[in-house]
Parts: structure tokens; C-alpha cells; sequence
């Protein structure tokens, strides 16, 4: 019998292939508890991250320290109408940030070419809805990102930590198994996605949601600053439980040719 290769990469969007940093869902979060009279810090904002946005705002409330503010504020507890109210206030303002921050990862529009010349489709989820990433992938596809399959996270129910979304991109794109599939994600729930799905992982640490800073402020810090951040930014996704971490797209290659080798010795996911 053939030895299994790898079929399908499945990429994370923002802090992945676009917006460095991850800052475009930070930006949105952090102005719609503004608007209602609480505010949190971006360390705050960035826990619940890669989870669907209805559901990133309603673990936000469930953070101690935020839900003692909003009852400052409010007289009482949140209720699910108050999560629903954000969402719906959210959906404009995360658009908007989204159009300011869909510039490609450098790097993103060559790992398209050599996964097109290893056979390998591309598919992708997203914590975003498909309202909030139209006009993303209209410049995503300018700046040479075109995948296969596009699932956001109002398309699969359960997605993020669950497994929907990933399986989903498995179907669509006639898959054979999930095993000769990778997630690649800068979130822990992307991670935790991709290996309820049963698939390898590589955890993104550098270009997104564990830095945070954006490709102009990481470029401005000095070599040992970059160490210094590096080290604190790998600590929060060491424990994701992702097979691979790495600085950005641009080391996946060496990850790909160790997956096919462990898949051709018969170890799985």
C-alpha cells in the first residue's frame, strides 16, 4: 500500500495569512465594552481569541474582573441579551477593522504556491462570521490568497474548540481522511479545532494572537527584545497541546516534510 501524504492544509485567517498581530478582533472587542461603559485590556480581550464572536464576548464576561465592571456600571449581572447586544453592535466595527488590517502576512501568497505544487488543497476557518470576511477575502485574493474552501464560524455549528468547521473544509474538499490533514492556527481554540478534528497542528506563535504586536512594532524592537518577546509569546501556546509551533507560515515547510515522513512510518495524528 502507498504511503499516506499530506492532502489538505487548513489555515486560521487573521494572525495567520492576514493581519499580523492578530489586531483587527482586538481593536473591535475592546471598543464595544467602551461604548458600554467597561473597559478591558487587550491581555483581557485576547483570552477568549479564535473562539466565534458571540461566544469570545460572552467568555469575556465571564472573567471575574470584567463582570464585577459591568456590574459597576449596570446595576446587575450580564444577561444573554446583553451579549446579543454587543454582538449586534460588534459586526459593524469588526467589518471595519478588518478592511484596515487585511494586509497578507509576508509570506502567505508563496506558501499558497508551494502547497499548489506539493498537491496539497488549502482550506481555512475563521473565529469571524461571513458577513465580518467578505471584503477580507476580496484583498486576500488580490494579494494572492485564494483557498479552496472557506468556512467562518457561522457556518458550522459547534466550530471552535469543536471540530465542525475543520471537518467541513475535510468534506468540501474530498479529503480521504483527516489524518493526511493539517490545521495551522495562532490560537489555542484553532489548535484545539484542529485535533478534536484529529489532524496535525502547528501552532503560529510570532504573527499572531500569543505576540500581538503588530509587523511595524515587531520589526522596531531590538534582536534582544525580539528574543525576549519570542520567549514569553511561544510560553502561552506551549501548553495548546499543537504537534508543531513555529514563528509564522514561513517556517511550515520543514513541518510538512517531517508530517509526510511520520505519516510513511505509519504514526498518526
Amino acid at each position: 500500500m502507498e504511503p499516506l501524504q499530506l492532502k489538505a492544509a487548513i489555515l486560521d485567517w487573521a494572525g495567520t495569512l492576514v493581519d499580523f498581530g492578530s489586531r483587527a478582533p482586538l481593536q473591535a472587542f475592546m471598543q464595544i465594552f467602551a461604548e458600554a461603559g467597561v473597559t478591558v485590556s487587550e491581555e483581557q480581550t485576547r483570552i477568549p481569541m479564535g473562539t466565534e464572536k458571540k461566544e469570545h464576548i460572552r467568555q469575556m464576561l465571564q472573567q471575574n474582573s470584567i463582570q464585577t465592571a459591568w456590574q459597576v456600571v449596570h446595576g446587575r449581572p450580564s444577561q444573554e441579551s446583553d451579549i446579543d447586544g454587543l454582538y449586534r453592535r460588534l459586526a459593524p466595527i469588526q467589518i471595519q477593522e478588518i478592511d484596515r488590517h487585511s494586509q497578507i502576512i509576508p509570506g502567505a501568497d508563496k506558501l499558497f504556491v508551494r502547497l499548489r505544487e506539493r498537491n496539497i488543497r488549502i482550506g481555512s476557518t475563521t473565529g469571524y462570521s461571513r458577513i465580518m470576511i467578505e471584503g477580507m477575502l476580496v484583498k486576500a485574493q488580490q494579494q494572492g490568497l485564494e483557498p479552496d474552501c472557506v468556512i467562518a464560524a457561522d457556518e458550522a455549528v459547534g466550530a471552535r474548540p469543536g471540530p465542525a468547521a475543520a471537518l467541513k473544509n475535510v468534506i468540501e474538499m474530498e479529503i480521504p481522511s483527516v489524518n493526511q490533514c493539517v490545521k495551522i492556527d495562532d490560537t489555542a481554540a484553532g489548535i484545539y479545532e484542529g485535533r478534536n478534528a484529529g489532524m496535525w497542528t502547528v501552532a503560529v506563535v510570532l504573527s499572531g494572537n500569543a505576540s500581538g504586536l503588530s509587523l511595524g512594532s515587531w520589526q522596531a524592537l531590538s534582536e534582544e527584545e525580539k528574543r525576549n518577546h519570542s520567549i514569553g509569546a511561544y510560553q502561552k501556546l506551549e501548553n495548546c497541546g499543537a504537534h508543531y509551533l513555529i514563528d509564522d507560515i514561513n517556517k511550515l515547510e520543514p513541518v510538512l516534510v517531517d508530517i509526510n515522513r511520520r505519516l510513511a512510518l505509519g504514526q498518526r495524528p
